[in-house]
């Protein structure tokens, strides 16, 4: 649940979304109500194929529910919105664009005025650590470099709401660390509100506000909790009681799950 205090600004409601499969319908995610708060930070765990990045799909814009209604301040979505900016697993930079012209990207193609997505790309790459490469190509950069690229591209046009789906699964262990430091750093300077998708149970529980757990087949939340561990975190919290319990919880979650004839 998200805090009675706040508004929502992201609402799912009885959201349902079907594939044909083989002639008949296959339920991805079925009846998922979920409310999320301005500003907060929702950090979303579940196994493949359980339907988070279906849902994050729907939340972008590109692909309509089956039944139910998603919404975004209180407007229905039926299409791609200049509110939302979203991040893949893969940022897919432009190899023959530069960093700079990369962030620039979404405001042009928007046709926002070009001094201030200009002025928003330079903020940006600075907040990022990257303003000595903004001249460079996708190709001069590390994995690590090019995801803040694709993030900072991501906002460049000021969306209220982040749609991250596994960005930083393809890193290595340590550059995935410093993004998680990173992606902090940025989400406190402006308060977006993100849906964030993980395998991982240790970053989910560094990072997120809430906690939302889905089980698969078909797709539906079996936990939301409510992370209260103080900001700003470090990597030391990891090893401090309160985190350690937290991932033990959500771990035995997926244990039960796995289990034979498992139920969470």
């Amino acid at each position: 649940m998200s805090d009675p205090g706040r508004q929502s600004h992201v609402r799912l409601t009885d959201l349902t979304v079907t594939y044909p499969v083989d002639g008949r319908e296959f339920t991805a995610v079925d009846r998922v109500s979920l409310e999320i708060g301005a500003g907060e930070f929702v950090a979303v765990l579940g196994p493949s194929g359980c339907g988070k990045s279906t849902i994050l799909r729907v939340l972008a814009g590109l692909r309509s529910p089956s039944g139910g209604t998603a919404e975004i301040g209180g407007a229905v979505i039926d299409g791609p919105r200049r509110d939302v900016g979203v991040v893949f697993q893969d940022p897919t930079l432009l190899p023959w664009k530069t960093i700079f012209e990369n962030v620039c990207l979404p405001g042009v193609i928007m046709g926002l005025d070009r001094k201030l997505v200009a002025d928003r790309a330079r903020h940006l790459l600075e907040l990022s650590g990257l303003s000595a490469f903004h001249n460079h190509y996708p190709d001069q950069l590390s994995g690590g470099m090019r995801q803040r690229v694709g993030i900072a591209r991501s906002l460049v046009h000021d969306p209220s709401v982040l749609l991250m789906d596994e960005p930083f699964g393809a890193l290595d262990a340590m550059t995935r660390e410093r993004m998680n430091l990173e992606i902090q750093r940025i989400w406190a300077e402006g308060r977006k509100t993100v849906f964030f998708i993980t395998h991982s149970i240790p970053e989910a529980v560094l990072l997120g506000d809430r906690i939302v757990v889905f089980a698969s087949r078909p797709g539906r939340i079996v936990e939301d909790m409510r992370n209260d561990l103080p900001r700003p975190r470090s990597l030391d919290v990891m090893s401090s009681p309160a985190f350690i319990e937290r991932a033990a919880h959500l771990r035995d979650l997926f244990n039960v799950a796995a289990a034979p004839n498992g139920h969470v």
